[in-house]
C-alpha cells in the first residue's frame, strides 16, 4: 500500500484540472522540442506511457497535427487504484510547417516515450550555386 503525506494533493490536482479554462472541450497539450539537424528538421514530442497504436499523425497542407491517448494501465473489477497522478486521456499538438519542408517525406519513430519526427528540407529550398556565363558583351541591334 502506498502512503501519501499530503491527503489533499489529489483533491488539489483534480480541482486544477476541472477549473482550467477549456478543460472539458480540448485535449491537453504535449511538450515538444524542435531543432534543425543538417538538412532535416527534427520535432520531438514527449508521450510517456502512450502505446504506439494510440498515436495519430496527420499533415494537411502545412499543418502537422499529432494526437495521442494515454489509457489506464490497469483495468478490471478486482483492481483498486491507490494513487493516480498521471493524466489520462487525449493529448494534441498542432505545428505550422514552413513551405520549405518536404511534408511528403516525414519519418516518424517512437522510442522510450518520445515521438520523433524527421522532416527533410525540400530540394527546391536548399541553397544552390548559380553559374555566371561569360559572353561577348551586349550586342547591337541593327534596324
Amino acid at each position: 500500500m502506498l502512503m501519501r503525506t499530503d491527503p489533499f494533493r489529489e483533491l488539489d490536482r483534480l480541482a486544477q484540472q476541472l477549473m482550467a479554462p477549456g478543460a472539458w472541450s480540448r485535449p491537453s497539450m504535449m511538450s515538444m522540442d524542435a531543432y534543425r539537424e543538417g538538412d532535416t528538421y527534427v520535432v520531438a514530442f514527449d508521450l510517456p506511457g502512450v502505446v504506439a497504436d494510440a498515436i495519430d499523425i496527420d499533415v494537411e497542407r502545412n499543418m502537422l497535427t499529432v494526437r495521442a491517448e494515454r489509457r489506464p494501465v490497469t483495468q478490471g473489477d478486482d483492481v483498486q487504484m491507490e494513487l493516480s497522478e498521471r493524466p489520462l486521456g487525449e493529448f494534441s499538438r498542432q505545428v505550422v510547417l514552413a513551405d520549405t519542408l518536404d511534408t511528403e517525406q516525414i519519418q516518424a519513430d517512437y522510442d522510450a516515450g518520445v515521438l520523433t519526427l524527421r522532416i527533410p528540407i525540400a530540394e527546391r529550398a536548399k541553397p544552390r550555386k548559380v553559374s555566371v556565363g561569360v559572353g561577348s558583351g551586349p550586342k547591337e541591334i541593327s534596324g
